[in-house]
């Protein structure tokens, strides 16, 4: 693919330490593309990481995930999107493996990630981790990833409500991350609704997007402390900046516990053409003015001629 400086989504990102002190180790980045000198298909690629490990580890993990798979997608040729996806994200999390057997501050390290990448108007996602993909569509949030956490394998086994997993112990173990010693299985799945089998989530891949669709990715400082249904309103109707800002500040108002990440995908509006009786109008208006500039010139040539009649000659 070839990187340009244009995109053709609207694009939003706030990135926060949080209010605890905490060094940032969240990162993300958002790329676009061309497809091919021949192919001007313009692509979008959004990512989000959350590091973990103490000791500036987290970041680094974050940062290596990030540049790694921005770096694995570019050099693809978009084709085959969910494979592309699939092995960027193993790639990255097999360089922070080896990366972490260099230091023993850095021993354990590793990053969530969470990618959104549209090609044209398809939208294809890759998480491993607890950081989140959103679609807000005619109003209505859409959680698309699943965690990868022990609460959320509890939930799945109907052990745990979404009440009891909220204030569990357990609530942060994460059970898939990039930088592991097994290289994790990336999860693909895209969830439009609750009742879909993971097969039916996965052939979600290449969602067509409409003009007015939000994707929304973020890390678990906002998730933890923000219900999904507070989230809309605040980045309804509103600049995404600024809805990405408030997002952040919320989740600061609550506690700030953790480093949090958003950034906004905003598909654009196409411009309302004129309505059918608008145009009708505006014929009839020119139809009229080059009518009346006619009948004014034949009165004045009329005029002459009558006058020529009239008047003896000099």
């Amino acid at each position: 693919m070839i990187r340009t400086t244009l995109t053709p989504l609207h694009v939003a990102a706030v990135t926060h330490p949080g209010m605890n002190g905490k060094a940032n180790e969240d990162r993300f980045a958002v790329s676009s593309y061309r497809l091919s000198e021949k192919d001007s298909t313009r692509s979008v690629l959004a990512i989000v990481s959350d590091g973990i490990g103490g000791h500036s580890a987290g970041e680094v993990a974050a940062e290596m995930a990030v540049e790694t798979i921005s770096l694995k997608v570019a050099q693809s040729d978009a084709r085959s999107p969910v494979d592309i996806l699939d092995n960027a994200i193993q790639a990255a999390s097999d360089e922070i493996a080896a990366k972490a057997k260099d230091s023993t501050q850095r021993l354990g390290m590793g990053t969530t990630c969470a990618c959104a990448w549209v090609i044209g108007n398809r939208l294809f996602t890759a998480s491993v981790g607890d950081s989140r993909i959103y679609l807000l569509r005619s109003g209505n949030l859409l959680q698309l990833t699943i965690d990868h956490t022990w609460v959320q394998e509890a939930m799945d086994k109907g052990i745990l409500d979404p009440q009891e997993a909220r204030s569990h112990p357990n609530q942060h173990v994460i059970r898939r991350y990039l930088g592991s010693p097994k290289t994790p299985r990336v999860d693909n799945r895209l969830r439009l609704a609750s009742d879909e089998t993971d097969t039916q989530s996965v052939s979600n891949q290449g969602l067509h997007l409409h003009p007015g669709d939000m994707i929304l990715l973020c890390t678990d400082g906002l998730t933890d402390v923000v219900e999904p249904q507070e989230m809309a309103p605040l980045v309804r109707g509103v600049a995404i900046q600024a809805g990405a800002q408030a997002l952040v500040d919320l989740a600061n108002a609550r506690g700030g516990k953790d480093n949090v990440t958003v950034v906004i995908l905003l598909v654009p509006r196409a411009e309302r053409p004129p309505e059918k009786t608008e145009r009708i109008f505006w014929q009839w208006a020119v139809i009229g003015f080059l009518g009346v500039i006619l009948a004014a010139l034949i009165l004045s040539a009329l005029a002459w001629v009558l006058l020529s009649l009239i008047l003896p000659p000099i």
